[in-house]
Formats: structure tokens, C-alpha cells, sequence
């Protein structure tokens, strides 16, 4: 092939995608010219573009200095192949969803070079085609009428930049609207399209010729402050944070964005408050997004609602000689209770809301389980629950009742609405919720209102680990000074487990102390400065030292916990590296590349949004579990979770899936492993925090490994954490009823 002038066109067919950017849509393909000799390599902005598709190539030839001659792209169409083998082998491709190479084989046996004309104008006549059923045709006539309509959509898109995923999302929302929505109300897709955020709303936006100061672009980018606000825990934000995030965000004058955000409140798109500061000084003009202030008043009303209603579905402890309770528990467990734990087992059996709080080894685990024996004795219904599926089976183990997860609990529907609410109650008489420090507000509120007048409720979790990843700190609220929220915090550490390393450095650094590192068995700190070899040490650590040493499966019993996402001992980075190590590509092994990602068999992966449409109750941001099976034809990536559940997403949806080798710590709440590794570098300075450290430290039950720099320990254990979360949940509760009464008004 001679060398082409600038403005070049090439004709060939995609084999493969070696890279892609699910931002920018920049991609390094392999395609066949169909002159013979090797592959080309084509790159740029292939947006779409499927394997087994031939594409009509314009660009120009260039050299790159380490990989060769390559076919630079400016853009592109799709050909549809003329031959019977092209046809073949592009129905063939997995391109069209539900054909495979067998049955691409036998459409094009049947109907020659006419099958794509038939498919795309004759679709019944694919009933021709020996053993295939009316079922199969009609699916394969609407994936072939969707992957057209994608297309259209993309090739409006490809001048932005959107990606490949983010269209299908687009058409998936929009239908035959996609083009019109995007072309004169883009700012809705930041608020209606999973993935898309106000800066990408806001790149097409000045595409399609919006205006910087127009009065939607404004009210939309407040929205998306407010919204970002929520993603790190905040439930509302004061007014002049929120008009100075705007006006950053926006680089608008705060004067407009003033106005905007009073259209809005007038709207009801943002509620307005005044809130009490606890000082007595003038009241905190707050603004909230309409789902988490209503959540945040109901859920102080419904809490005052459980704790004064005057029926007790648990009354005969009211009665009850504690002596002899406690007598009869002790002959029945063997175990005496401590003085903390006789107050908590009390407190939770005659208080219809109460805490219990603690760190690891000071006994919250037989607590609850002496409160379910006791409960269950007096023939109370008993429901546990707990966030996450791995500690719904811990809470099993340890109290024998069967736990599940809170939204399984709750059986929320697509859409995110529970089946169990105020109208239709838990059939309970005694509500366990463990590990409730990751209870978010909107959580947390879907809870208190599924629990029935006069039931006891009872919170369980370690107020000093991470608040939850979503908005609020609902545990630390309830316990805040003032409230009205009975509640007992376990401080002794019992003789068994103070023999832990785990447990002892735990409660160390929770008191600001450096953990002991030397001397023990279950804890250990391989100390680097440099934050690339802190990351070779921690997969060598995790492939080869602790199964060697303590025979434990890297993939199932050992989890890397990192600050930060990013960086070279970021989860980003330790995914790859751990992939590469402990799943690396084999020919036997069935992938798939997702944007710059590829997903093979056995791999562990994590969920990072709620998605209420995907399995018996939904699938929620961190639940783990590893993928099974990846099928061409059907375009689908089955993973089972945690909770032995088997889901099937589309190719379409692996933007919903991270690899899970490496999580950060944030993401590790809720969950419990035989062994965590935690590489620590200064390169993740502003996220070295206490309560971090902590909480990285509790997630294991035998073994913790630290990597990396002793500086960035001692910054972990000094950094007492960076301020509190802006929520009201705590004035509400301290509130007079008549007050909260007026704010739920």
C-alpha cells in the first residue's frame, strides 16, 4: 500500500479495538484493508464503530515514533458489506444482538448477498431461516431498528465528543426524541441520563448554541452544585457556599446566579430553609434538592413517630425482672454480659429507637445476638437487616436468624419505591439494622417508614468509621448532643480480642496513637517512600506473600483499600496491575473491551450506582461480586454478587461496573474480609484521615497489611478528619415537635 496524501480515504473492516477513552471516544483499532499482508493500525474518534463493521476511513497517514505507520481519523462512515463473506462476517461479529457466527451463517446460506436488504426491509422473511422461531426473529428485528437508531444519534454526538455508551444511554431514555432533546433541552440529560453530568450537558449545550448566561444553563448548573454537594455527603448547602460553587462552576456573576436560584425556589425546584444554629446566631439559610429535604423531615418525623407511639409490640419487657433475664441469658449463652451490654440488651427491648455503638472487640456482635435470644424468647418477631449483602451473612452467622439487606428488605421496585412503607409495614416487632453508619439519608428514611407504630428499632454500627457514601451521617446525627435518641457506646475491649493486633491498632489509631507494626502476626507495614514501587509491593503482597504465608485466596480473601482512586497506588492503577496478575487474558478465556476497560471471566468487579431496575430488588452502588460468563451473541456480562444473586448486563451498561480487585476505603464500608492490604503514599496527602485509616483497619477480621510511607501513617493517624457534613437531621430531632411539624408543612 503506497503512502497517501493528507485527506486520504480508507475502506476496511474493524477487527479489533486495542484502546479506547470512554470520554473522548479516542480510539487505537486493527483494521483489514481485504488486500492482504497485516493488519493496520487506524486511530482517533471512532465512536460506534463495532467490530466486524466496514468503514469508510477519511484522515491522512502518519508515523508514530514507537508504534509505526498509522491512518490518523477525522471521521467516519459505516459501509455495509457486499459479498456474501463480508456479510457473513459482519452479522457474524456480535454487532447485531442475538446473531452469533452460526446463525449469520445460516441467514446468509439462506438469503446471499440479499440478507441485509431482508433484515433491514423484509424482517418476517428471517422466519425462513430453518429453526428460527417468530420469538428470535422479532428480536433481532428490534435490536437491528435500535442499533440503526444508535447510530443516527451517535453521529449527531461524535462532533461533541460523547461516548459511545453515554449514546446508547441517550436512545435507551429518549427513543426517536433523542435528537430533539439533545439539540434544545441538553441540560436535561444531566438530570435524566445515568452518566452524563452538567459538564457534559454543558459541552453540547454550547454546540447546539445555548448562551453561557442563559437562564437554563444557570438554574442547571446550580442544580448540578447541589447535586455534586449530595455525591460528598452533604444534605443541603448554605447559600453562599452554594452561590460560590456556582459561580466557579458556572463563570457567571454571582448577581445571575442569585436570580436563577430564586426562580428556582419559586419553582420548587430547590426548597429553601432556615435553619437554627446551634450558637444562637443568626439561622443558616439553607437550599436543598426537593428528594433530600423531604427525606430529612420525614425522616426525623418518623423516628419521633416510632419513639413516642403509644402502642409497644414489646411491652412484657416493660415488666420484666432483668435479674432473672439476664440470669437466663447468661445460663443459655454460657457468657456473662458486661455492664455495657446488660444496658444496651435493656435499652433495646424497652425503648421502641434506640443505638448501639462501638468499636471492634468491645462485644457489639454477642449484644445483638443476646438481644435477638431474649427478644425471641418472649416470641417476638425479630427482622435483621443490614446494608450490605456481606454483612447481612456476618449478622446470620452471629445470631443464627437469617439477615438480609435493608433494600431487600424492604423489596424496593424499579424506581427505587419500597414495598413495605407507612401504609404497608414490616411485619415486625423488634428492627435490627447492623453496620449503620453506611444508613444514608434516603436509606435510612425508606427504613423508619417501613417500620409499624410500635415496633422497636434498633441502630448498630461504629460511629467513628466513615460516614456513608451517600448524603447524610445519619448514625452520628442520632448521637449528636441534644437528641433525643436513647443509645449505649460499648468502650471495653474484651480479653480475646485484645489479643488481636487488628482490634489493639484499630483502637490505637481511633485515639490518634500509631499502631504497633513490629512484634505481631496479624498486622504488618512493608514501609516505602515511593508511591510506584508502594504499588509493585502491594500486588506482590497480595499474589504471592499472603497465599504463600497465610494460605489465603487473593481473589476471594484478600482486599486492597486505598484513599484515593487515582495515582500510581490509586484502586485505578492496582486494578490493572492485579488483573493482569491474578486474571490475565488467555485464549480460553472469553473478554470484553468496555471504553479503556476490558472484563474477563473471573473477574471481580463492584457496582457503582443504584439501579433499581436490575434484580430481584435492584443492584446497589458497591455491591461486589465476580463475573461468570460473557456471551458475544446475546451481548451480556453475567456477574454473581455477593449475595449469590446472578445479573446479566448489557455490553451497553459496563460503565455501571468497576474492576473491585483494589476498592477505595469508601467503598469498602459494610463489608468484612479475612485480610485487607492498604498501600499508603503522600501522593494521596488531602485524603489521609483518621477516621479513613479506621475504617480501612475494621474492614478485616485476621490480617492487615500496610504499604508504604511511615510519613503518610503518621498524617493518617494526626488528621482528625476535615469537618462535618452540612445536615439538619440532629436540629430536627432536638427540635419541639410543633417546630418540626411547621418544617414538614
Amino acid at each position: 500500500m503506497g503512502e497517501a496524501r493528507a485527506g486520504s480515504v480508507l475502506e476496511a473492516t474493524l477487527e479489533r479495538v486495542t484502546f479506547a477513552n470512554a470520554q473522548t471516544g479516542y480510539t487505537v483499532a486493527r483494521v483489514d484493508t481485504g488486500r492482504g499482508g497485516d493488519l493496520v493500525t487506524v486511530v482517533g474518534s471512532l465512536l460506534g464503530a463495532q467490530p466486524g463493521e466496514t468503514l469508510r476511513l477519511r484522515g491522512r497517514w502518519g508515523a508514530h515514533p514507537q508504534y509505526g505507520r498509522q491512518f490518523q481519523v477525522e471521521d467516519y462512515t459505516t459501509v455495509l458489506p457486499a459479498t456474501v463473506q463480508g456479510i457473513r462476517r459482519y452479522l457474524g461479529s456480535g454487532l447485531v444482538k442475538g446473531i452469533g457466527p452460526r446463525l449469520a451463517e445460516r441467514i446468509v446460506d439462506h438469503f446471499g448477498t440479499d440478507a441485509l436488504r431482508v433484515i433491514e426491509e423484509e424482517p418476517a422473511r428471517l422466519a425462513e431461516v430453518p429453526s428460527l422461531g417468530p420469538k428470535r426473529t422479532r428480536l433481532i428485528t428490534e435490536a437491528w431498528e435500535e442499533q440503526r437508531a444508535i447510530k443516527e444519534v451517535m453521529v449527531f454526538l461524535q462532533g461533541v465528543g460523547v461516548s459511545t455508551s453515554l449514546a446508547v444511554r441517550i436512545y435507551k431514555q429518549y427513543g426517536g426524541a433523542s435528537i430533539g432533546v439533545v439539540r434544545t433541552e441538553p441540560y436535561r440529560l444531566a438530570a435524566e441520563v445515568w452518566g452524563i453530568g452538567f459538564k457534559t450537558a454543558d459541552t453540547i449545550a454550547a454546540a447546539v448554541g445555548i448562551p453561557h448566561d442563559s437562564t437554563q444553563r444557570v438554574e442547571a448548573g446550580v442544580q448540578f452544585v447541589l447535586s455534586e454537594a449530595t455525591g460528598q455527603g452533604h444534605c443541603f448547602l448554605p447559600g453562599p457556599e452554594l452561590v460560590a460553587r456556582a459561580v466557579e462552576v458556572l463563570q457567571v456573576p454571582a448577581t445571575l446566579v442569585g436570580h436563577c436560584l430564586a426562580c428556582l425556589v419559586a419553582e420548587q425546584g430547590v426548597i429553601r430553609e432556615e435553619l437554627p444554629t446551634g450558637d444562637g446566631g443568626p439561622p443558616t439559610v439553607a437550599y436543598y434538592l426537593v428528594p433530600f429535604h423531604r427525606a430529612e423531615v420525614s425522616l426525623a418525623a418518623g423516628l419521633r413517630r416510632l419513639a413516642t407511639a403509644d402502642d409497644d409490640r414489646m411491652a412484657a419487657f416493660a415488666r420484666v425482672d432483668w435479674d432473672a433475664a439476664l440470669a437466663w441469658l447468661h445460663r443459655r449463652t454460657g457468657v456473662e454480659l458486661a455492664p455495657g451490654q446488660q444496658e444496651a440488651v435493656r435499652l433495646a427491648l424497652t425503648e421502641k429507637v434506640a443505638v448501639l455503638t462501638g468499636g471492634p472487640g468491645c462485644g457489639k456482635s454477642f449484644t445483638v445476638r443476646s438481644i435477638v435470644t431474649l427478644a425471641a424468647a418472649k416470641g417476638a418477631r425479630v427482622v435483621l437487616a443490614a446494608p450490605t449483602g456481606r454483612a447481612a451473612k456476618r449478622l446470620t452467622e452471629l445470631t443464627g436468624v437469617d439477615a438480609v439487606t435493608v433494600h431487600r428488605l424492604l423489596e424496593l421496585r424499579p424506581g427505587g419505591d419500597a414495598a413495605f412503607d407507612r401504609d404497608r409495614p414490616l411485619p415486625a416487632d423488634l428492627v435490627v439494622v447492623d453496620e449503620s453508619s453506611m444508613l444514608d439519608l434516603l436509606l435510612a428514611n425508606k427504613l423508619v417508614r417501613a417500620v409499624p407504630p410500635g415496633a422497636h428499632l434498633l441502630l448498630v454500627g461504629d460511629v467513628d468509621q466513615l460516614p456513608s457514601v451517600g448524603a447524610g451521617e445519619v448514625l452520628r446525627d442520632l448521637l449528636a448532643e441534644g437528641t433525643p435518641v436513647p443509645h449505649v457506646r460499648l468502650t471495653q475491649v474484651f480479653r480475646q480480642a485484645s489479643r488481636s493486633g487488628v482490634v489493639t491498632n484499630a483502637h490505637r489509631i481511633n485515639a490518634g496513637s500509631l499502631p504497633q507494626v513490629r512484634g505481631l502476626d496479624d498486622f504488618f507495614l512493608f514501609a516505602t517512600d515511593d508511591a510506584e514501587e508502594a504499588a509493585r509491593l502491594t500486588v506482590d503482597v497480595v499474589t504471592r506473600r499472603i497465599p504463600a504465608r497465610f494460605g489465603l485466596d487473593p481473589r476471594r480473601d484478600v482486599q486492597v483499600l486505598t484513599p484515593v482512586h487515582r495515582g500510581p497506588a490509586g484502586a485505578a492503577a492496582l486494578n490493572e496491575q492485579l488483573q493482569d496478575a491474578l486474571t490475565p487474558a488467555r485464549p480460553d478465556r472469553p473478554e470484553k473491551r468496555f471504553g479503556g476497560r476490558v472484563f474477563r471471566v473471573g473477574d471481580k468487579v463492584s457496582q457503582i450506582r443504584n439501579d433499581y431496575d436490575k434484580g430481584r430488588n435492584g443492584v446497589f452502588n458497591g455491591t461486589q461480586g465476580l463475573v461468570t460468563a460473557i456471551d458475544p451473541v446475546e451481548q451480556t456480562v453475567t456477574v454473581v454478587t455477593d449475595e449469590d444473586e446472578e445479573i446479566a448486563y448489557d455490553f451497553g451498561e459496563l460503565d455501571e461496573l468497576v474492576h473491585a480487585y483494589a476498592v477505595t476505603v469508601h467503598r469498602s464500608q459494610g463489608s468484612e474480609y479475612p485480610c485487607v492490604v492498604v498501600p499508603l503514599t503522600t501522593s494521596a496527602w488531602t485524603m489521609l484521615q483518621r477516621n479513613l485509616l479506621y475504617t480501612a483497619v475494621t474492614r478485616a477480621k485476621r490480617l492487615v497489611v500496610l504499604v508504604g510511607s511511615t510519613r503518610a501513617l503518621g498524617q493518617a493517624v494526626r488528621a482528625a478528619g476535615s469537618g462535618r457534613r452540612h445536615t439538619a437531621l440532629a436540629a430536627r430531632l432536638r427540635a419541639r415537635p410543633a417546630e418540626q411539624d411547621a418544617a414538614a408543612a
